[in-house]
C-alpha cells in the first residue's frame, strides 16, 4: 500500500533524528521516480531545476505553477518531499502564511523559506522582516499541518554576502522563530559548517553540495550535519549533457550521444 501523507511526514522526521542522509533534488516526476528506484529515502524539489524545465529562469514561476508541481511530485511515489518554496510567495507575512497553507495542502513533508529579496543591490531581507515571515509560516503550519517540517534558510553566502557572523545570527533567529531545520546554502568549509551546527544545536542542519566536493557523507555526519541536498546540481548535470549533445548536432556531428542512456535503462525504473 502507498504511504499516506501522514506516514511520509513521519518518515521525514525520523530521517532527521540521527545520522546524516542524502536529500537529492529531482526536477520532475521522472527524475523523482528514478531517485526512488535508487533507494533514496526522501527528495527535495529544486526551484531552479524545475524553472529551467519549463523554459524559465529561477525564481520566475508563479505560485500556482509551483504548487501544481509540488502536488505532482508528492503524488509521484512514496517518498517524502521537501519543497523549495523560495521566499514563501508572499509580499508580507500574511501572504507567506496563505501560501504556506497551500503548500501544506499539497502534501509536502517539509518546506523551506528563504530570506533573499531577488534584488542584487539589497539581496537580504532585514532580519526582523525575515523573522516575521518565518513566524507566519510556523503559525500557518501549526494551524493546518503541524507535522510538516519548516526549514529556515539564511541566504548570505548564496547571494554574495558571505558574512558568517550574520549568517549564524540569522540561523539562530530562525530557529527561535520556529524553524525545525536550518540551512545556509553556500557554506563550504569545515569551520563554517561546524559553526552552523553548533549555533542551532540540537536542531538539524542541511548542507548544500552543488559541485564536486572533497567531503563525503561520512565527513558531513562527523561534523554533525543531518542532511545534505544538491539543489539544482542534478538538473545542471542533465542540462550539461543535453547542451553538449545539442551543440555537437549544431556543428553537424553526432558524437554527443556517446554516453547517452539506452531506452531499456530509462524504461526499467518506470515499468
Amino acid at each position: 500500500m502507498p504511504r499516506t501523507i501522514a506516514e511520509k511526514r513521519a518518515l521525514f522526521w525520523t530521517l532527521h533524528a540521527s545520522d546524516c542522509f542524502l536529500l537529492p533534488n529531482p526536477w520532475d516526476v521522472g527524475s523523482a521516480r528514478y531517485l526512488e528506484a535508487l533507494g533514496f529515502r526522501a527528495i527535495a524539489t529544486t526551484s531552479s531545476g524545475f524553472a529551467w524545465s519549463t523554459g524559465h529562469a529561477n525564481n520566475h514561476l508563479s505560485r500556482d505553477t509551483v504548487l501544481t508541481h509540488l502536488e505532482q511530485m508528492v503524488a509521484a511515489r512514496d517518498l517524502p518531499v521537501n519543497a523549495d518554496f523560495e521566499n514563501g510567495f508572499g509580499k508580507d507575512a500574511a501572504g507567506v502564511a496563505e501560501s504556506v497553507k497551500l503548500a501544506v495542502a499539497a502534501g509536502v513533508a517539509g518546506l523551506s523559506i528563504e530570506d533573499s529579496t531577488a534584488d542584487a543591490t539589497d539581496p537580504l531581507l532585514p532580519l526582523d522582516v525575515a523573522v516575521e515571515r518565518l513566524r507566519a509560516a510556523r503559525q500557518a503550519i501549526d494551524e493546518v499541518g503541524g507535522d510538516t517540517m519548516l526549514i529556515g534558510r539564511a541566504e548570505n553566502f548564496f547571494v554574495g554576502v558571505p558574512d558568517l557572523e550574520d549568517t549564524l545570527t540569522r540561523l539562530k533567529a530562525y530557529a527561535a522563530a520556529g524553524a525545525d531545520c536550518l540551512y545556509a546554502p553556500g557554506i563550504k568549509t569545515r569551520e563554517q559548517i561546524a559553526a552552523a551546527v553548533a549555533a542551532v544545536a540540537p536542531k538539524p542542519v542541511n548542507v548544500l553540495v552543488g559541485s564536486s566536493s572533497e567531503f563525503t557523507l561520512s565527513d558531513f555526519a562527523a561534523l554533525g550535519v543531518r542532511r545534505v541536498s544538491v539543489g539544482g546540481a542534478l538538473a545542471r548535470a542533465a542540462w550539461g549533457g543535453f547542451m553538449q549533445a545539442a551543440q555537437s548536432l549544431a556543428n553537424g556531428r553526432f558524437d554527443g550521444f556517446t554516453d547517452a542512456a539506452t531506452g531499456a535503462q530509462l524504461n526499467s525504473p518506470f515499468t
